[in-house]
Order: C-alpha cells, then structure tokens, then sequence
C-alpha cells in the first residue's frame, strides 16, 4: 500500500512540475518551443501523457497526432518541387544532427513527410514538439521564395 501511495505521490509531482514548467514562461508558445535544446534521452523517461501531448500540439501548426500504437507526431509539407524538397530534407538533417533528435522522413517528389516520436521511449516527448516547431521555422524559408 505505501509502495503504491509513493507511486500516486510521484505522479502528481510530475504533473505539477509539467505544469509548472510549461506555464513558467507566461504562457509557452513556438517561439519558446525554438529556444529550447532537444534533450537527450536513452530511455527510462516517461511518455508525454495525453493531456501534455495537446497542450503541446496547439504549440505547433498543423502537426497531427497518431495515436494508433505508439505515439507519434506528422505533417506533410509541400514544396515546388524534388529539388526543393531535397533541400528542404538536407537541412532538416543538419537541424535532426545539431539536436540529437531524428524524423522519420517520406519523399514523394515535391511532397516531404516527417514523423517525430521519441525511440527510445517509443512515444512523444518534449523533444518531438521542439522540433517540430523548428521544422516549422525552417520551412518558412520556403514559403517566403
């Protein structure tokens, strides 16, 4: 019973120092989300619960949740055409190196797709929802052409 009143415990400690850190910046928004540095993790971290997994979300345009098995983040960009699209894989690449954190990435000529999860926890973590938002600052060089 202690054993399990200390789990309880340890839960909501979590949870409140979530909470904590993800409303400290009055509010986290993308542009806090692209300060920040993926953290490594070799598992033994905990998933984002799912209620953490759509605050995170609504930080992030047009992200989408799968959460079929484990869960994992996607989205589909859009450029003019392979060679963009290359490009745009290149330098997701050097962004996935510099934070020690890599997509899965689908090319479909001018069509990238990229889905982020944390491996080695198999689910979403903090992680996912930094690059994403980094991913998403980089493809507005694109956009902008």
């Amino acid at each position: 019973m202690l054993k399990k009143s200390a789990g309880l415990w340890i839960n909501n400690l979590k949870k409140i120092d979530f909470y904590v850190r993800f409303h400290a910046s009055t509010n986290m928004s993308k542009q806090n989300l692209t300060e920040l540095k993926c953290k490594p993790c070799e598992g033994g971290v905990h998933t984002l619960p799912i209620p953490e997994e759509n605050m995170y979300l609504k930080e992030v345009d047009e992200w989408y949740i799968d959460r079929e098995e484990e869960h994992k983040i996607s989205k589909e960009f859009v450029l003019d055409d392979f060679k963009e699209a290359i490009d745009f894989v290149n330098r997701v690449g050097e962004l996935a190196e510099k934070e020690g954190h890599h997509p899965n990435i689908h090319i479909y000529y001018n069509e990238v797709e990229l889905v982020l999860y944390t491996h080695a926890i198999g689910g979403l973590s903090e992680n996912d929802f930094i690059m994403a938002a980094k991913i998403d600052e980089l493809f507005q060089d694109y956009e902008e052409e």
